[in-house]
């Protein structure tokens, strides 16, 4: 199944927003409901979209698509090309599930593109009684021993955490890698129209470089808590901001008084992150390219793997970031039209996220059956029952193919143009 913990902002091109290295932090605001009143919105027309904006959107989609149909071949084939390099039989290779859009088949092998898009998978003949195969022939799968199938279902994973490396080390030698240099201060990227910091007249693009009685450069953190704890309190705060002229920075000092939230804390109505510069760093050498590569692509695996474990940790309120492959594409659309350098990025966070899920030890998924192969292997080599084991992949494909399906719906009616139908 394909689906992942997105965060579109870290997919973003450089310069990126704040979260591609540490969280955003709001503070309480309050957040005009759009629809808490029996009024109807004042709409103007929209502006038609233009024949070169909308193939500019289609190829925009159509690059998202053919990244993540990419990634899912480049999953499929690492099983493929395991299993045949030993000699095992195989009988499918399908990406996605469900109805054949395509299929042809080459030698033994049928070869299918399938209307269903959540991944896709390799067959193989060990349970069809029409493939000719006697049931104990030692090239199928099932008659493998221990490592041989180790091999073959985890393969899978190899080939996309070698793929996604690969599209880092490309973007180092063509694009460059980003490098984020910290600064002073605190950066307030966004400021809520009548809230107690626009009152006090703090403006989007403004940097909390100080604020008395509190250690230099204070942190997002420090100031989150500050302001928390002290609402209808006056907190001043002194501020760097462009002048008229280019570069040109002076410092304001100013009072800030936040307002009092329903749970007694205080808020000013804005958004702070860690004040960085981003630059490119394009490598003078394949050495230095490897280095810097490495970095990005370690920092880019902590990324998901964080964003994994926060979603699992607290499911509650992270369950709708989990998105399926509709919103993966709509968030490669949006890479795409933004720069084509970020779908470097794009394309290696999700196939960091592939495999990553993949490795989950739930059934339908390859964790899963790597799961019940080391179950069998500490059970000194004796299998599982043949008709135990197919009722808990049964069970784990019936649920993935749900869960896949309930992320497309929601995932398509999100969609902007679909709210907009609505």
């Amino acid at each position: 199944m394909i689906s992942t913990h997105l965060s579109p902002t870290r997919l973003k091109p450089p310069p990126p927003p704040p979260s591609s290295s540490s969280p955003i932090h709001h503070l309480p605001l309050l957040r005009r409901n759009r629809h808490h009143s029996n009024s109807k919105p004042i709409s103007t027309p929209a502006a038609a979209a233009s024949p070169s904006d909308l193939l500019a959107s289609v190829e925009s989609v159509a690059s998202a698509a053919s990244v993540l149909a990419a990634i899912v071949l480049v999953h499929e084939s690492g099983h493929f090309v395991a299993a045949t390099s030993r000699g095992i039989h195989v009988s499918q290779f399908s990406v996605g599930f469900g109805p054949a859009l395509a299929r042809f088949r080459l030698g033994p092998v049928e070869y299918a593109l399938r209307a269903i898009p959540l991944g896709g998978y390799v067959g193989f003949p060990d349970d069809d009684p029409d493939s000719g195969f006697s049931p104990d022939d030692p090239d199928l799968l099932r008659n493998r021993p221990v490592p041989d199938r180790l091999l073959v279902v985890s393969a899978g994973v190899a080939a996309n955490l070698l793929f996604a490396f690969l599209i880092v080390y490309a973007q180092a030698l063509t694009v460059g890698v980003p490098v984020q240099a910290q600064l002073p201060g605190v950066l307030v990227p966004e400021v809520l129209p009548g809230s107690a910091a626009a009152r006090a007249g703090l403006l989007p693009g403004d940097v909390i470089l100080s604020v008395p009685g509190l250690a230099p450069d204070p942190s997002v953190p420090v100031l989150v808590d500050l302001i928390k704890a002290s609402p209808n309190k006056d907190v001043s705060v002194t501020v760097s901001r462009f002048g008229k002229e280019a570069g040109d920075r002076r410092s304001i000092d100013l009072t800030l008084v936040p307002d009092t939230s329903v749970d007694g804390t205080g808020r000013i109505g804005v958004q702070l992150s860690p004040n960085f510069r981003v630059t490119r760093v394009h490598p003078n050498n394949l050495a230095e390219a490897t280095v810097l590569a490495l970095r990005e692509y370690t920092a880019l695996s902590g990324t998901v793997l964080d964003g994994l474990r926060q979603t699992f940790l607290n499911f509650s309120q992270t369950a709708e970031k989990v998105s399926g492959p509709v919103a993966i594409i709509a968030v490669g659309a949006e890479v795409a039209r933004s720069s084509a350098e970020g779908l470097f990025q794009f394309a290696a966070v999700i196939n960091l996220n592939l495999a990553a899920i993949n490795l989950l030890p739930l059934p339908a998924l390859d964790g899963g059956t790597l799961a019940l192969i080391l179950l069998e292997a500490a059970r000194g080599g004796r299998k599982i029952p043949r008709e135990i084991e197919q009722r808990i992949m049964s069970s784990g494909i019936l649920v993935v193919l749900m869960v896949g399906m309930f992320l497309i719906v929601r995932d398509t009616l999100n969609l902007d143009f679909i709210k907009d139908i609505l």
